[in-house]
């Protein structure tokens, strides 16, 4: 604990100090109250002890001056013998205790040590009220690592401000999800989210949905049509999958970004348009601007501030807890009573490196609910990929006269894309993103291995 002594007595004032100096607390003293508010303010003590009698401003002008500015910490008013009223009128106004004089070093570091366990108390209720408060604001985020828990903080303070964020992580961290937050806690919040993946769009409809067009700019434009940035004009823009996109649409988007000003396919006219833009990438950004696949000027204009979200292997401790929301959404939603997940259930899922990340688990849980017949999920309900992590990645079995590397390759990426389309039952989408592909590239390898 931090200590500032304030008196203008240099006598009182030294002794004071040495006597919490020599207790083991850190003090520093001041021998007038505007000399002792700058240093209040700069130095950010826990406690303050302030005379309040002293020539210029006093100790009641310095405490309102000082919670005027913000001060928080707990201040301890020293008053002269008879001076009751004084010490009455101190405590109105926000003290927190005071020193009658003469005292001795005993009465001192009594008071003091009151205040020191009154302060790591408030500390400490405040701790909790953040993690509590945490849960409740981040909604559907469960946020237990500190790694997400500064993310979701990071979140929190950008999202006051109009500036572009950009959100990086692997398939399944919850990015989309972030971003919502973002939006929802801003003054935007009213307005239309929007979210867009630039994979899962053709490149040669992509600037058509992005930026609108006219009638006539195309075979098969029979009208007018606004674009997103438009329908999200005074909101909020997601482009997720940023990295996707091709260099045409890197200057195009570029253009927006520093004009804020929008032309559609086949237009001649700009119009105005003020759109907030969270871009959402699993992709390493800062290696494909070095290697010259995304633009480095249009980099810094989306990476305004920069949220990383770890992968789910990282963060183990949000596992139980996610587990325990997704039982009791899927209890509402499927109209099920299961009471939870055995022990032994749980250290499996612990065990598991989760490649797929949240939407993995989310997965796994709600398949377990479905096939179990039992009132908690137990292992056998579990996949058994999870079960035994080292079947996750097919083995390739190799013989002598076939070490051919593109072959055995080809084969590996073939299972892995059948093994995730079993694991998210067809869905391409989602199997797009725990492979880390674009939707584009997993249709295209799905026709050329055969798998449709």
């Amino acid at each position: 604990m931090r200590i500032l002594v304030i008196d203008d007595d240099a006598g009182q004032r030294n002794t004071i100090s040495l006597i919490l100096g020599e207790a083991g607390y850190a003090t520093n003293a001041a021998g007038a109250a505007d000399e002792g508010l700058r240093k209040a303010m700069a130095e950010e003590p826990d406690i303050i002890l302030c005379d309040v009698r002293m020539p210029g401003m006093n100790g009641l002008e310095f405490l309102d001056r000082y919670r005027a500015e913000g001060g928080e910490a707990l201040v301890i008013m020293m008053t002269a013998y008879g001076s009751s009223d004084l010490a009455i009128q101190a405590m109105k106004r926000g003290a927190y205790d005071y020193l009658p004089k003469p005292f001795g070093a005993d009465e001192v570091l009594l008071t003091v040590r009151k205040a020191v366990e009154r302060e790591s108390l408030r500390r400490e209720v405040g701790r909790l009220r953040r993690e509590v408060s945490a849960g409740r604001r981040y909604g559907e985020i469960i946020a237990r690592s500190p790694a997400m828990v500064n993310a979701l903080e990071t979140a929190s303070k950008v999202a006051r401000h109009p500036s572009s964020v950009l959100i990086t992580g692997e398939s399944g961290t919850g990015k989309e999800l972030v971003a919502r937050l973002i939006h929802a806690e801003s003054q935007r919040a009213e307005r239309s989210f929007i979210p867009i993946n630039c994979s899962a769009i053709p490149e040669t409809l992509l600037e058509s949905e992005l930026f609108g067009y006219v009638k006539g700019a195309f075979t098969g434009a029979t009208r007018d049509k606004e674009g997103l940035f438009e329908a999200a004009d005074a909101g909020t823009l997601l482009l997720d999958e940023i990295g996707e996109l091709s260099p045409p649409l890197q200057v195009k988007l570029l253009r927006v970004l520093q004009e804020g000003e929008v032309r559609r396919v086949g237009g001649t006219r700009e119009k105005t348009v003020d759109v907030r833009i969270i871009a959402c990438t699993n992709r390493e950004l800062r290696k494909a601007v070095t290697s010259g696949a995304f633009r480095q000027d249009l980099y810094y204009r989306i990476a305004v501030v920069h949220i990383h979200l770890p992968p789910l292997r990282q963060r183990a401790e949000e596992i139980p807890p996610l587990t325990r929301h997704f039982i009791e959404q899927y209890n509402r939603k499927l109209s099920l009573a299961i009471g939870g997940i055995e022990p032994d259930a749980m250290r499996v899922l612990l065990s598991y490196p989760w490649p797929g990340n949240v939407r993995e688990l989310e997965n796994v849980i709600e398949r377990a609910m479905v096939l179990t017949e039992r009132p908690r999920i137990e292992i056998q309900d579990l996949p058994s990929y999870v079960q035994t992590p080292d079947l996750a990645t097919p083995a390739l079995v190799l013989s002598d006269d076939e070490l051919s590397v593109k072959k055995h390759t080809a084969e590996l990426e073939k299972r892995l894309i059948q093994r995730a389309l079993e694991r998210t039952r067809g869905n391409k989408t989602r199997a797009a993103e725990l492979l880390e592909l674009s939707s584009r590239a997993l249709l295209y390898k799905i026709r050329n291995y055969g798998l449709e």
